[in-house]
């Protein structure tokens, strides 16, 4: 049974301290790619060392997030939260201490396990939090944060390199973990799931099956997509999550139950999620490149000119939570997915060699919004999609998803881009992008027709009297 702990718990903190620690958690996912250079440099490491910098969170991250949020849901979010924390910010100190390059990937894989504790209670704390009359703005804020801090990373990443040192990329996560810990043991109200039983059986099956699909995609573009070790983790993690299924069908408590996706809500949004990752991960990927090593800008310079894509979440994010509060949050963002789909298009067709800022600028502009108006309704229509004590296991697949659909994105992109171009010239770099950025702006566009599929939402009969006797649960209605 679900249990509250109004400890002080109020909507404001939960807003600002679940915002922060998944600014946090998002933001490392790619604050590390500007940072490589100098890393080389200082640690030394071969190339497969220096991509298992960045691949070692990305699958510690994808693989236990469903893990995490059962663990909240079984003994305590709050507590759980507050774990992940402590995980977190330890092991960002020890990346920032690391005395070579092999300590430096095992310290990114404990942060990338702390993540997954951490980031998918997020959304259930800041759910149980806020009532349901404002959730749509306090979404909004949230995902304006996290969608800053995924596009930002590049950008923060490189000034914090360029202009004191690497090390401070993880340095940065230290005194922002050490101020939510004591701020979310007072100000977070307790919650608990449904108290059944830890699925270890599917939690076995569902890392692994995620660990051997990010695997096999991380290793793809290295060692070859035909190389034995990759297509054995293709193939062995597609054979656990189809063991997975089967064995979360039969089960009598799964970590995530497959009846969940008889609704078109929550099955369209977590595909339309995965997408969306996939089309603007790659993309980003590509075009922080594209800036330094084709246009010739410095890290710093170049995140300065993505500012209108990466920044405009903190500005229309709020703005698309309102609006999904008032028309529901499918219109809201199958418009957003559609404009970034146009945006990445748009990038696709002005860039060149010795492209102009001004060329690009109406791109950026227009992806940005779309960013912005995926991020929070988004986040309203995966919660809003289940049972509130399953908020939780709903939070934690739609972050895997992501997480899957962002490392997709990378080895696929990176793919067309090595097929069609390369790093020989600005010219040949172009030839390569164009047709893997036209690949992630049909990606997103998906990601938009999987939109349409969700129910619309129903507008509300007008109130009558309360029955007498004690209000009964609601039962949120399954869409099939």
């Amino acid at each position: 049974m679900s249990q509250q702990t109004a400890r002080g718990g109020s909507a404001a903190w939960a807003l600002v301290i679940t915002s922060v620690a998944g600014f946090m958690a998002a933001l490392d996912n790619l604050v590390v790619t500007t940072a490589l250079p100098s890393i080389r440099k200082d640690l030394g490491g071969a190339l497969p060392d220096l991509e298992w910098t960045v691949s070692a969170y990305t699958l510690t991250f994808a693989v236990l997030l469903m893990f995490g949020a059962a663990l909240g849901d079984r003994f305590g979010r709050r507590r759980l939260f507050i774990a992940g924390i402590t995980v977190f910010t330890a092991s960002s100190a020890a990346a920032a201490m690391a005395p070579g390059i092999d300590s430096l990937i095992a310290a990114r894989a404990v942060q990338g396990a702390g993540a997954a504790v951490m980031m998918p209670l997020t959304l259930t704390l800041l759910t149980a939090a806020v009532p349901e009359a404002r959730r749509g703005m306090a979404y909004g804020i949230w995902g304006a944060v996290n969608g800053l801090a995924v596009a930002s990373g590049p950008l923060v990443g490189g000034s914090l390199t360029e202009h004191i040192s690497w090390q401070w990329i993880f340095w940065l996560n230290v005194p922002l973990g050490l101020i939510l810990v004591p701020l979310a043991r007072l100000r977070l109200a307790e919650s608990h799931g449904t108290g059944a039983p830890l699925d270890l059986p599917g939690t076995l099956l569902a890392s692994g099956g995620l660990f051997g699909i990010v695997y096999g995609l991380v290793r793809g573009p290295v060692d070859g997509w035909t190389g034995a070790v990759v297509l054995t983790g293709l193939f062995a993690g597609t054979a656990l999550l189809v063991g997975f299924v089967l064995y979360s069908v039969r089960a009598k408590n799964p970590m995530l139950p497959m009846r969940l996706f008889r609704s078109r809500a929550f099955s369209g949004i977590n595909a339309a999620s995965l997408l969306m990752f996939l089309g603007m991960f790659g993309s980003i990927f590509l075009l922080s490149q594209y800036m330094q090593g084709v246009l010739g800008y410095s890290p710093t310079e170049a995140g300065l000119r993505m500012l209108p894509w990466t920044g405009m979440p903190m500005l229309v994010a709020p703005i698309a939570g309102i609006l999904s509060d008032r028309v529901g949050g499918r219109p809201v963002v199958a418009t957003g997915l559609f404009l970034q789909a146009l945006g990445l298009g748009h990038l696709a067709v002005v860039a060149t060699a010795d492209a102009s800022y001004a060329a690009q600028l109406p791109a950026l502009i227009i992806s940005g919004i779309g960013m912005a108006l995926y991020f929070a309704p988004a986040s309203n229509l995966v919660m809003s999609s289940v049972r509130p004590k399953e908020q939780g296991i709903a939070s934690g697949a739609n972050n895997a998803l992501r997480e899957v659909g962002g490392a997709l994105g990378i080895a696929i992109m990176a793919s067309i881009f090595a097929s069609r171009g390369g790093y020989e010239s600005g010219q040949a770099f172009v030839d390569g992008m164009r047709p893997a950025l036209v690949t992630g702006a049909a990606a997103v566009a998906l990601a938009g027709v999987a939109t349409l599929f969700i129910p619309a939402r129903r507008r509300p009969t007008a109130p009558t009297s309360p029955p007498a006797g004690p209000t009964p649960e609601p039962v949120l209605e399954t869409a099939s």
